[in-house]
């Protein structure tokens, strides 16, 4: 059977073929990173971002580390998406009565279109750090609504549909520092403002020791034939700090806390310079992904040592053939 990818055609989405050297399921574009040190007047670094087709281009929603070490969120739009032009401002937020309704902070956005409008989640602050929910249908406008949820949480990530006539949003609870612990969970909502139905989704482990700290969603799930195509991040304590992988899940398509099949190994780990060198080391973390229905080509967006933007491929056909041939659902 062959697995296909529910969604629109982005026939204009970055690509590379497989290198033939490569035995990997991912392999990186040879140009990373695509964002560097210093990008715009505002923001030292770039990072941890989302990105969705948008007009017949590209457009995001980028994590912007400014040089106080305060993270905003920043508007950016490309025609290829690669090459970045940015918003100098940050992102205004209004409350659903046109008030001013600001975070302090904000950092590792996703995106995600669900019928006629975008919705943006991010970490914020709600004394600790907890899942701010937003809206917008230009990206010249914007609506926060409320916060998912209490402190202290991370790793919002909503589903690009409703499912059983909710949303789904994945998250990860955690506490208030760095956290050294986290599952995956989901919860439901009939309005996007009241949450529950929470379930436990999968949690940190195995047999291996790449994901045995913590784990957390990554990209919007990707709706296949076969379920939904869920990447995350892992991560593995060492002597010398935290290491964040990439692995991916297959999602039962009804009930999504179901895993089906799991990737035993990391599909991509820090191994390149500006992967295991920058701010923070030792850091791949993905958050956004753009995926070809007409071809099955997957592109993911991900942040390099918390300094650089980077993108790496995959089809459908790799990525489900690790899935089912090197799985461990625990």
């Amino acid at each position: 059977m062959t697995t296909k990818i529910i969604g629109k055609s982005i026939p204009n989405m970055p690509w590379q073929d497989k290198p033939k050297n490569e035995e990997g399921v991912m392999w990186r574009h040879s140009k990373n990173p695509i964002i560097g040190w210093n990008p715009f007047p505002a923001a030292a670094r770039v990072y941890n971002s989302a990105v969705v087709p948008f007009q017949g281009s590209f457009i995001g929603v980028f994590r912007c580390d400014y040089k106080n070490g305060r993270p905003h969120l920043h508007v950016g739009y490309s025609d290829d998406a690669l090459n970045w032009r940015f918003e100098d401002k940050p992102i205004e937020w209004v409350d659903t009565d046109g008030n001013y309704f600001q975070p302090s902070y904000a950092y590792d956005p996703r995106v995600v279109k669900i019928e006629d409008t975008y919705y943006i989640t991010w970490c914020t602050d709600d004394h600790g750090a907890t899942l701010g929910v937003g809206i917008t249908k230009d990206f010249k406008t914007f609506t926060r609504l409320e916060n998912a949820c209490v402190p202290f949480n991370r790793n919002g990530v909503l589903f690009p549909r409703k499912i059983n006539g909710q949303f789904v949003m994945l998250n990860r609870p955690s506490d208030s520092g760095h956290t050294p612990f986290g599952d995956v969970f989901l919860s439901h909502s009939n309005d996007m403002e009241y949450w529950g139905k929470h379930r436990h989704v999968m949690g940190k482990g195995g047999n291996g020791w790449w994901q045995g700290t913590k784990i957390g969603a990554g990209p919007i799930p990707i709706e296949t034939s076969e379920g939904w195509l869920m990447i995350y991040h892992g991560v593995s304590g060492t002597c010398n700090g935290y290491v964040y992988s990439f692995g991916a899940a297959l999602l039962d398509i009804n009930e999504p806390w179901k895993v089906l099949y799991r990737t035993r190994d990391y599909i991509l780990t820090p191994e390149k310079e500006y992967e295991t060198t920058g701010f923070v080391p030792n850091v791949a973390f993905p958050c956004a992904a753009l995926a070809d229905s007409e071809t099955g080509r997957i592109a993911v967006y991900y942040g390099a040592a918390d300094t650089y933007s980077a993108v790496a491929y995959t089809t459908i056909e790799d990525i489900m053939t690790e899935l089912k041939t090197k799985s461990e659902v625990f």
